[in-house]
């Protein structure tokens, strides 16, 4: 099977509120799209500007990335065969990552997608993951089970529309709770190689990348509860491998 070559993805991030009172937070990011197999090795300068460790995803203690998803994918009774794996996410910078969501596309060893995986961290360093079967327009339904927001409670409905990366990346995230509004989420952005040349730019536009999405939603949060919205009590979560 051939390789996907690493992408990078500048792109606007995007979450709307509709009540009780309408907010909207947006944010310029860039992402990573990589195969589990060829993790790109980066010139000695740059290496601290983009790590892959197996340690930031899923229980955190499998020897690569790919045996973590694999190990999950088998609590599912998922075996790809040595299929290609791709994966949407930021990196490690300076030391630091937060990844609000990290995606999947698992293929066959055929070159067929047999699913996708999101895989969600909160602010309170807990993980999860969903395992998605979409269809053929990339659309995936599953209930919601872990705790994001402290403004909403683990209840609710997501929609997720998550068309493998091209040369746009056009994803949406919709949470439908009983009796309310929905709450959605959108990433769009357009593909580039991920040149060392290309990172260098976005890692000046974007200093401490990962950094300023976990302080954002830390700040968004906290005008949220001062305006009055309610916070919600967290209940206790594991990591996904760990609760299956």
């Amino acid at each position: 099977m051939a390789t996907t070559p690493p992408a990078l993805y500048p792109c606007d991030i995007a979450h709307v509120r509709a009540e009780p009172t309408r907010y909207t937070l947006r944010h310029r990011t860039y992402l990573w799209l990589v195969d589990l197999d060829h993790i790109p090795a980066l010139p000695g300068p740059l290496r601290p500007l983009a790590r892959f460790s197996p340690r930031d995803h899923f229980s955190g203690d499998a020897p690569t990335l790919r045996a973590g998803l694999e190990r999950f994918l088998a609590a599912h009774g998922i075996d790809l065969v040595g299929g290609r794996i791709l994966m949407l996410t930021h990196a490690r910078v300076l030391g630091h990552v937060f990844n609000p969501l990290t995606l999947y596309w698992c293929h066959d060893r055929d070159g067929g997608q047999r699913c996708v995986v999101a895989e969600v961290h909160n602010t309170y360093g807990e993980r999860h993951a969903y395992l998605l079967h979409p269809d053929r327009s990339g659309v995936a339904h599953t209930a919601k089970e872990f705790y994001v927001s402290p403004f909403f409670p683990v209840d609710g409905r997501y929609r997720m529309r998550l068309p493998a990366p091209g040369d746009r990346l056009d994803l949406t995230v919709r949470l439908d709770r009983p009796g309310a509004r929905p709450f959605i989420a959108t990433v769009r952005g357009t593909r580039r190689a991920a040149t060392p040349a290309a990172l260098l730019r976005l890692a000046l536009r974007h200093p401490w990348s990962t950094l300023a999405v976990s302080a954002g939603i830390r700040f968004h949060g906290i005008r949220l509860w001062l305006s009055g919205l309610p916070l919600q009590p967290r209940p206790r979560h594991r990591t996904s491998e760990k609760t299956t």
